[in-house]
């Protein structure tokens, strides 16, 4: 397991452009990363990105995010390992997270919520205007 700085030291640097949202979106995959980072982008939201769960974490820290997408499959530290380790820091666990993968097994999808997971979206069952609109609708619950 790979142990990272989640210290009481977080570099808050939250909305700089009035009440702009972030959203952190943590995917391996850079063709679906433009996507979504293109179309929030086109709905107003700040958007930064990580390549995999460690990296995600360390973007977490330095740049705290009113929402996260994030993938499952992906190398260094999946996804439900970084979701593990934001819902236990206290500095994190309210930032609501969304699952965003290709995994559609009942048990992964189980998996995910008990961890947290405000969403479960199979990437090939919505279109990305859609998940907008669910980032929307969770992003109003918070």
């Amino acid at each position: 397991m790979v142990s990272l700085p989640f210290g009481s030291q977080v570099i808050r640097k939250k909305n700089h452009m009035n009440d702009v949202k972030t959203i952190l979106i943590i995917e391996d995959d850079v063709f679906v990363t433009d996507i979504y980072k293109t179309r929030l982008s086109q709905e107003g939201y700040r958007v930064i990105t990580a390549g995999n769960g460690e990296e995600g974490i360390m973007k977490i820290k330095n740049d705290l995010p009113d929402m996260i997408l994030l993938d499952i499959v992906m190398p260094k530290m999946d996804g439900m390992e970084a979701l593990k380790l934001i819902k236990r820091n206290n500095d994190y666990k309210d930032i609501p997270v969304m699952l965003l993968t290709n995994l559609s097994q009942k048990e992964d999808v189980d998996q995910g919520l008990a961890l947290g997971a405000v969403d479960y979206i199979i990437k090939s069952h919505f279109t990305p205007s859609e998940v907008v609109e669910k980032i929307k609708l969770n992003l109003d619950k918070k």
